[in-house]
């Protein structure tokens, strides 16, 4: 596909799946690393002062127990989906980024598939990150099928 109207929306959105994938990736690997031991608690608390904060402090310990306070199991399982989810990402935003007609399918079916999920977390658990990431994911996808629409018109 040839650099069409609208490719700068389809790399915006191709670069902000691949952000994803960089942060999941980094909470796959967190998530793995923390089923290992506890040794990595007091690397980060490490890392936490070298940054210039109490690492004591009572909202990272808060921060730290909920997530020491998951099982091993649960961790692993944290780890290996999260690495699942930055594949399908990868795949979006590299294809997306080519600018290929299939990437913008993909990335229609798959956001749109997690936006119930969404919506059931942000009813049982609301906050303002939440919301904003359904109206992102609305946005792209509403974008998406009028750009594959519009398309299919034209060809």
């Amino acid at each position: 596909m040839s650099c069409s109207r609208g490719a700068g929306v389809l790399v915006a959105i191709g670069l902000f799946k691949l952000v994803k994938v960089l942060l999941l990736v980094a909470l796959g690997i967190g998530a793995l690393a923390l089923a290992d031991g506890s040794h990595v608690l007091q690397g980060v608390r490490h890392a936490v002062a070298e940054l210039g904060f109490n690492p004591y402090n009572h909202l990272l310990n808060r921060a730290f127990g909920k997530v020491l306070g998951i099982d091993h199991r649960r961790l692993e399982e944290l780890g290996v989906a999260t690495f699942v989810y930055a594949a399908v990402f990868l795949v979006e935003g590299t294809g997306l980024l080519l600018q290929k007609r299939w990437a913008e399918y993909v990335t229609t079916i798959v956001t749109a598939s997690f936006i119930p999920f969404e919506m059931y977390e942000m009813i049982h658990k609301p906050s303002a990150l939440k919301a904003a990431g359904i109206a992102v994911n609305l946005a792209i996808v509403v974008y998406l099928v009028l750009r594959l629409r519009s398309e299919k018109r034209a060809g």
